[in-house]
C-alpha cells in the first residue's frame, strides 16, 4: 500500500485531487531541482524533519461533497478563544520585541501553538471537506506522511506557481479582521494602519530583491486588499519569467522562508526564531503543494494549519512584529488566525 497521501483543492475550484505514493526525503530546497510530486516542507529542515516529496503512484479527481454554506457569513469566536496572552506568549513577545527595539531586526515573526482536544478522534477527511466548503478562496490541503504526520492547511499565500514559462509569487502581510457589514464584501473599505503597510512593504521589497537574482523580467502589481476567510491582508503580486527553469530549488531556497513568516535580516531572524520560540513550528510556516506535475507548479506557504493526531490537534498561528507592535494586539491577531482551524473542529464535534 502507498505510504503517504495528499488531498488538495485549489482556490475557487469545485473539485479536489487525491494523490497517493511513496515518499522520499530531501534535506535542502536545492535538492528539489528536477523533482516532481507533492511536496511538504518544514520551516526548519533537519534530519528528523525533512522536506518530504510524495511521488504520485496514483492521482484522481473528485467533486467536493456538499457541506456547509460556501463562505462564512459572520465571525463567531469559538469558546476556546482567549482574550489575554498566555504566559509563554508574553515571555516570547518581550524577548522578540526587545530585539526590535535594539535594531537587531527590522521585522520578526512570532508564532504560537494551541492544542485542542476532543472526546473522539478527529476525522481528517471530514475536516478537509469542511475546509473546502468554508474557505473557497484558499488553497486547502490534507497531507499525511510517516515523516511529517498528518497536517491540514487552508492558506491564502502563494510561495511559487507557474506553467508554460510564466511564474508568479506574492507578498502577503498585514492582517485585519472583518466585522459586521464588512463580511459582505472583500474588505474594500478597510483602512490600513501604518504598521500593516510597513510590514507588507518589507516583504514585497525582499521578494523583489530575490527575483532580481534570477531574472530581469518581472513586474509587481499592488498592494491591494485580499480577503481570506474573515481576515484581510495586503497583497502584492509578482509575475516573471525565468531564463532557466531547471533551478527552481535554488529559487525556492531564496524565497523560503519569506519575511512574512520569518523576518529581516532573514538568516539572523530565522536562527533567533528557531532558538527562542517556545514551541517548534515543525511544518507550520513551511510550504506545500505540487511541484512540476502536469507541467505546472503550485506551492503555498503553510499557514492557517494544524497537525492532527487522534484526539489532539495542534493549531499554529503567527504574526509579524515591528518596533511599534503591541502585545495585546498581536495576540488577538493570532487568535483571529487560529479561528480558521477552530471553526472546522467546532463543526465536526
Amino acid at each position: 500500500m502507498p505510504q503517504a497521501f495528499a488531498l488538495y483543492r485549489f482556490p475557487h475550484e469545485d473539485h479536489y485531487y487525491r494523490l497517493e505514493g511513496q515518499t522520499q526525503d530531501l534535506h535542502a530546497c536545492a535538492q528539489l531541482d528536477g523533482v516532481s510530486g507533492f511536496v511538504i516542507a518544514p520551516f526548519e529542515v533537519k534530519s528528523e524533519q525533512p522536506i518530504v516529496v510524495i511521488s504520485p503512484d496514483s492521482l484522481s479527481c473528485h467533486p467536493v461533497p456538499p457541506s456547509a454554506p460556501a463562505e462564512l457569513s459572520a465571525a463567531v469566536p469559538s469558546a476556546t478563544a482567549a482574550e489575554r496572552p498566555s504566559l509563554t506568549y508574553t515571555i516570547d513577545f518581550a524577548n522578540f520585541h526587545a530585539q526590535l527595539c535594539q535594531d537587531t531586526f527590522r521585522k520578526i515573526v512570532l508564532a504560537r501553538c494551541a492544542e485542542e482536544t476532543s472526546p473522539i478522534p478527529a476525522d481528517p477527511a471530514e475536516l478537509f471537506h469542511r475546509a473546502c466548503s468554508l474557505y473557497p478562496r484558499l488553497f486547502v490541503a490534507l497531507v499525511s506522511t510517516p515523516q511529517s504526520g498528518t497536517w491540514l492547511t487552508a492558506t491564502p499565500e502563494i510561495l511559487l506557481e507557474g506553467e508554460a514559462g510564466i511564474w508568479h509569487t506574492i507578498a502577503l502581510a498585514g492582517t485585519m479582521q472583518l466585522k459586521g457589514e464588512q463580511l459582505k464584501g472583500e474588505g474594500e473599505d478597510v483602512a490600513w494602519s501604518t504598521k500593516n503597510i510597513e510590514e507588507q512593504r518589507i516583504v514585497a521589497t525582499y521578494i523583489a530583491e530575490c527575483l532580481e537574482q534570477f531574472t530581469t523580467d518581472f513586474h509587481e502589481e499592488g498592494p491591494r486588499t485580499a480577503r481570506a476567510a474573515d481576515l484581510v491582508h495586503l497583497r502584492s503580486d509578482f509575475r516573471f519569467t525565468l531564463p532557466d527553469d531547471r533551478h527552481l530549488g535554488e529559487l525556492l531556497g531564496r524565497l523560503h522562508p519569506t519575511p512574512a513568516v520569518c523576518g529581516l535580516p532573514k538568516r539572523e531572524a530565522f536562527r533567533f526564531i528557531v532558538n527562542n520560540e517556545h514551541t517548534p513550528r515543525r511544518y507550520y510556516s513551511g510550504f506545500l503543494g505540487t511541484l512540476n506535475m502536469q507541467q505546472a507548479t503550485h506551492l503555498y506557504v503553510s499557514l492557517r494549519c494544524m497537525q492532527i493526531d487522534g484526539h489532539r490537534c495542534h493549531l499554529y498561528a503567527g504574526g509579524g512584529l515591528l518596533r511599534d507592535s503591541v502585545e495585546q494586539q498581536e495576540w488577538l491577531e493570532t487568535e483571529a488566525k487560529l479561528e480558521t482551524m477552530r471553526r472546522l473542529l467546532a463543526h465536526s464535534s
